[in-house]
């Protein structure tokens, strides 16, 4: 038995065409292009994408929290620099 497309079968259906046909072009639009395993090769990059898009956004608010703690150190650095170079000034 083949499988065909139903979705496509009911278009051809409904534009007009002889049921024997509509069927026969149906199966062979499944038989040649192999439509289940593309279907699903698609849903495998589709869920290989949302994956990738999840470790993307984590390491982007890694980075974040990174240079918020880079911005504080400097601040601190040039604080202390500051009041190292008004001590050499009052001395």
């Amino acid at each position: 038995m083949t499988t065909m497309i139903a979705e496509l079968y009911d278009a051809l259906i409904a534009a007009g065409s002889p049921e024997d046909k509509a069927r026969k072009a149906a199966e062979a639009m499944t038989a040649s292009e192999g439509f289940e395993p593309r279907f699903l090769r698609i849903e495998s990059d589709i869920s290989e994408l949302k994956r990738d898009l999840s470790e993307l956004k984590q390491d982007v608010a890694e980075l974040k929290r990174d240079a918020l703690l880079m911005k504080w150190m400097l601040g601190f650095v040039l604080a202390f620099q500051i009041a190292i170079f008004v001590k050499l000034l009052l001395h």
